[in-house]
Formats: structure tokens, sequence, C-alpha cells
């Protein structure tokens, strides 16, 4: 029902049996694992359409390869390479693994003897960062009123 496709949902179901077996350890109700598969799916599931989401699907594939002017600049602009340098080393190393190597959670936990949970709020932590260094300063007296 989730995928409308019978492959992809026995990939999702070996997906949540997997991920079950993982935290087997950790599950209370062991004895209806049922509901803990169902909500490990469509969780799973969830990521997987976020992830698809972001893709941009064309009938065609294009006769030459596509270059992002963007995220060239990015790649080559100092300022992004400090700022990941200011970063604590798991965070960094999160963020490289993910963005640059391409990684999946799963293989940057793996390669860092993590949990995929640690890799995702590394990651979460360390984007926030690099935000919050990328914002204006706001100003302290908003509204003419002081702290005193």
């Amino acid at each position: 029902m989730l995928t409308g496709n019978a492959h992809d949902a026995a990939d999702l179901l070996q997906e949540g049996l997997i991920r079950l077996r993982g935290a087997w350890g950790r599950v209370a109700n062991k004895h209806d694992p049922e509901g803990y598969v169902r909500k490990i799916m469509a969780r799973q599931h969830i990521s997987m359409w976020r992830r698809r989401r972001r893709e941009d699907l064309v009938g065609e594939l294009p006769e030459r390869r596509y270059d992002d002017p963007g995220l060239d600049r990015a790649e080559h602009d100092p300022r992004l390479w400090e700022a990941l340098a200011m970063l604590p080393r798991r965070q960094r190393a999160v963020l490289v693994l993910r963005y640059y190597e391409d990684l999946s959670d799963e293989e940057i936990a793996g390669t860092l003897g993590i949990s995929r949970g640690t890799v995702r709020s590394q990651a979460a932590r360390a984007l926030g960062k690099l935000r919050a260094d990328r914002r204006p300063a706001v100003a302290s007296t908003a509204g003419g009123h002081h702290d005193r």
C-alpha cells in the first residue's frame, strides 16, 4: 500500500526487517514485532520519498554531462572550507562523507563506527552551525527595548 509497487514493497519490507533486527535489543514488546516493522517501513518510505522528491527525473538522459556552477563555486569557495575546519572533527567528517563523497547515512555510520542516529544528529548540528555562521548578526536591541 505504501509503495504501490510489489517490488518496492518487498525492498521496503526487507529493509524494515533488517532495521528491526539491528534494533531488537531496544524493542520493548518482543511478542508483537509487526507494529515496529510497520513504523520502520512507514518512516523509511517517507525518507525515500523525500530523497526522490529532490531528484529531477527526465524522460531522456542528457547527451552531455551536467555541471552545476553553484556547486563548483561553493566547492572552490575558501570560506566553505574554513567554516568546515571550524566544526568538530566528527561533524566535519559526517558532512564531507555525506555531501562530498555522497555516502548514505548507513555507509557513514559504518565508516566512522557510529550509529545512523548519531550520523543524522551530527549532520543536523553541523548544518545548523554552518547556517548560523552564514546569517547576519541580529541587532540585540530590537524595537528600541534595552535589557538592563
